[in-house]
């Protein structure tokens, strides 16, 4: 199947996706810029060029659309999850200008932006999740984020998402539900075990469907998620405590888990002397931000390498900042704005063969537990 999307499947996608309603004028395709400090590279390069023909397609297809389509530009900001800036610039056409050639007497605020495009899409580098989810709690905006979206994700975009949400769902009437999970993996230095802490929490679904203002969220999607309880109520310490292992290349970091941060490393190797420096020198990196439930391997979708599409596929677990998603750590609890970071862990068996995910199980609120994984795969029943 092609890997392009044609116009007509452009428009039915943001009319599933979005469901525009009257009085919605625009839309906008936003896409950051490359700089002297993270130059350009080829994926980089071939996704504002994705984005630069959905403009145009969208744009020729404006009478069924029934939305003008604008590309936007804005300086990249360094990092995933970081705040954006605060503005940007309407592409009139031609070549993409650069960083450096923008002219702030062109320029538009993010928040005239919000005013004038009710529905985004981010087809960026760089995650803007976090900050248009809360952008969308303050203007009456949906946005559709797709960091490090490729063309081979493309075959995610055409599922049946009414489905994909279906699923979704469940799992986050589950996770509403639930006060704890309790996850075994198995690594080739034995088993290791981490309770999350999920008291004072709901879950959020993320399905693909973007139908009303105030949300903003991936796509491609298919997952539910959660933010473990991070401790902020007075004389209410979060529970969350064990061993959680994470495999880079052939090497198996084990963070130790105490209130739901990592406070230190108790693996060996170059990679975990690494990560225990970047845990001292930033503590926030080692709050434990999200419990995530992809759907999509069940669909036949396999991770490709970015993480956009591979979280969606499974269990995943997150790092770094949580206000995005209802919890505590902002961009306040880094040590500046370039270290504000979200990164998930994703535990399939293409991204770490030697972490087997042997069970999760949640204990919810009545007393009872219910077997959510067994053996890398759902035990609940869709």
């Amino acid at each position: 199947m092609s890997e392009q999307l044609s116009g007509p499947e452009l428009v039915a996608l943001v009319q599933r996706v979005f469901q525009p309603q009257p009085g919605e004028g625009a839309l906008a395709i936003l896409v950051d810029l490359p700089d002297a400090k993270v130059p350009d590279d080829t994926p980089w390069a071939a996704r504002r060029a994705i984005a630069e023909t959905w403009a145009k397609e969208l744009t020729a297809h404006r009478a069924e659309l029934g939305l003008d389509t604008h590309l936007v530009v804005y300086p990249n900001v360094h990092t995933n999850n970081g705040d954006l800036p605060e503005r940007a610039w309407v592409h009139s056409g031609g070549h993409l200008p650069s960083t450096d050639s923008l002219d702030p007497a062109a320029s538009i605020a993010f928040a005239d932006l919000y005013a004038t495009h009710p529905i985004l899409i981010a087809l960026t580098k760089f995650s803007a999740t976090a900050p248009l989810k809360l952008a969308a709690k303050q203007h009456p905006i949906r946005a559709a984020t797709m960091p490090g979206f490729r063309a081979d994700m493309i075959p995610a975009l055409r599922l049946d998402y009414a489905e994909v949400n279906r699923r979704v769902n469940l799992l986050k009437e589950l996770l509403d539900r639930a006060e704890g999970a309790d996850l075994r993996f198995d690594t080739p230095s034995g088993p290791c075990d981490l309770h999350l802490d999920l008291r004072h929490r709901t879950g959020h679904a993320s399905g693909g469907l973007l139908p009303k203002p105030g949300v903003a969220g991936n796509l491609p999607s298919g997952e539910a998620y959660i933010v473990p309880y991070e401790g902020e109520l007075t004389g209410d310490p979060s529970r969350s405590s064990g061993v959680m292992p994470v495999q880079f290349g052939a090497e198996i970091v084990r963070y130790r888990i105490e209130g739901n941060k990592a406070l230190e490393v108790i693996s060996e190797g170059p990679k975990s002397r690494e990560e225990a420096a970047l845990l001292a020198r930033e503590p926030a990196y080692g709050n434990l931000a999200e419990l995530g439930l992809g759907v999509l391997a069940a669909f036949g979708i396999k991770p490709i390498g970015e993480i956009l599409l591979d979280e969606k596929l499974g269990l995943h677990l997150a790092f770094g900042r949580s206000d995005h998603f209802g919890g505590q750590m902002g961009p306040a609890q880094f040590s500046g704005p370039e270290a504000v970071i979200h990164i998930d862990r994703v535990y399939a068996p293409e991204t770490q063969p030697d972490v087997k995910v042997l069970a999760v199980d949640l204990a919810m609120a009545d007393g009872s537990m219910v077997a959510l994984i067994r053996d890398g795969e759902y035990a609940v029943g869709f």
